[in-house]
């Protein structure tokens, strides 16, 4: 691996430096960049999204940035994460939605001293601060996530000490940088980075994917750390800083604009607010995060002249990747397929402006490959290998409960 390594330090030395940052968004985030960083592959010649100089995640888009620069392909991401079928690497739902029992039972522990605390406080004042006011300390009693996200960091270790990977930042060939943010500066780290590089990868992607009430903070050497996300969307700005003169971003979510999707043609969906409360929030959500996403991007021309960002991401008007849970698994197969099929006519409709700045970093589109019109991702075919009965149970159980919510959520 030793000699490997200097080869690609070599290599990178004599090219320009490309970088990969890729944002968050839940499982569906993960799921769209498995699907669009596949379409690049295909579709760029003279770069190796293996092999760039350096790769930039935040939430999910760590769990997939830290597997390119360990040297996994897309094809390899779309094998085990999509299909399931890495008889070595098996993934299930239950990945990503193992109950943080830990969590209950701490918090559950603390409640007999709460009780107390508000009964003493409501005896001191009982007309200053009513009833309400003394129950808000039970708040410390709810659970600060849902999910335990140790199994995602199990997964992970496993994934990345197998033989040829490292789950080391200071081994790697290739420079990889894992944003999280910490919960009582609010400060931003870069794991991979001195004095976070000593950190294993898959506790730094542990990390960077905590969602604050989806998974609990996670502590390291004493400081608790939480979603990336919370300060920047996509953190291109860490590779241009670092030197890279393009940087190719993916972004999972943008807000859905239904003026845009009735003008595109396609039929016209009902008001927003006639979701409900989760569409709102999901509207309300990927509004906030893309807004910051738009005053970075819109001052790294000033900040680093010279450089490029390309930016991919879904369509507004995209109706189909709106009303996805960001949470789903699922439906995984549609998603990943969706993306693969987006970035491809994106980059063919803009391929005109694209050429030329791809062309300074020695890369070219292949315009055969994306006027293909019959090209897809591949699927399970007759002769492969099937998939286990259990496996081929839960899929179906999760189809069926995947129809069940998008039935009730439409009405």
């Amino acid at each position: 691996m030793a000699k490997r390594a200097v080869a690609l330090s070599r290599a990178s030395r004599r090219r320009p430096r490309i970088g990969l940052a890729l944002a968050g968004g839940g499982p569906l985030g993960g799921i769209y960049e498995i699907g669009a960083l596949y379409a690049l592959e295909e579709a760029l010649a003279g770069v190796d999204l293996q092999n760039a100089d350096i790769y930039v995640g935040v939430s999910s888009g760590a769990f997939i940035a830290a597997a390119l620069a360990n040297g996994i392909s897309a094809a390899e991401l779309y094998t085990i994460f999509i299909e399931n079928a890495s008889a070595q690497y098996p993934v299930s739902p239950q990945l990503f939605r193992w109950p943080a029992a830990g969590e209950y039972v701490s918090r559950a522990l603390r409640l007999p001293e709460l009780l107390w605390e508000a009964l003493r406080s409501y005896a001191g004042h009982p007309t200053d601060s009513g009833i309400l006011e003394p129950l808000s300390a039970f708040g410390r009693a709810i659970p600060a996530g849902v999910f335990d996200s140790a199994p995602i960091e199990g997964f992970l270790q496993a994934l990345f000490t197998a033989p040829g990977r490292s789950n080391d930042f200071r081994r790697l060939p290739r420079r990889l940088r894992i944003i999280a943010t910490e919960l009582d500066t609010g400060a931003t780290v870069k794991f991979g980075l001195p004095p976070h590089d000593a950190v294993p990868i898959s506790r730094a992607v542990q990390a960077s994917v905590a969602l604050p009430g989806l998974f609990p903070p996670v502590r390291i050497a004493d400081h608790d750390y939480v979603d990336g996300a919370l300060k920047k969307t996509l953190h291109a700005s860490v590779a241009l800083e670092e030197g890279a003169k393009l940087v190719l971003c993916i972004n999972p979510l943008v807000p859905f604009d239904a003026s845009l999707a009735a003008r595109a043609g396609h039929p016209q969906r009902r008001k927003l607010i006639e979701g409900g409360l989760p569409v709102v929030l999901s509207q309300t959500f990927r509004a906030l995060i893309h807004s910051r996403l738009e005053v970075g991007m819109s001052k790294y021309e000033h900040q680093f002249p010279g450089a490029d960002v390309v930016l991919l991401e879904p369509d507004r008007s995209d109706a189909s990747m709106f009303y996805t849970n960001v949470f789903s698994y699922a439906d995984r197969h549609r998603v990943c397929a969706h993306a693969y099929q987006r970035t491809r006519a994106d980059l063919l409709a803009r391929s005109r402006t694209l050429a030329p700045v791809l062309r300074r970093h020695g890369i070219a589109l292949r315009m055969d490959v994306l006027r293909d019109r019959a090209r897809q991702l591949p699927g399970r075919r007759h002769g492969d290998a099937p998939r286990s009965p259990a496996a081929v149970a839960l899929a179906q159980a999760l189809d069926r409960l995947q129809s069940w919510v998008r039935t009730v959520s439409h009405g």
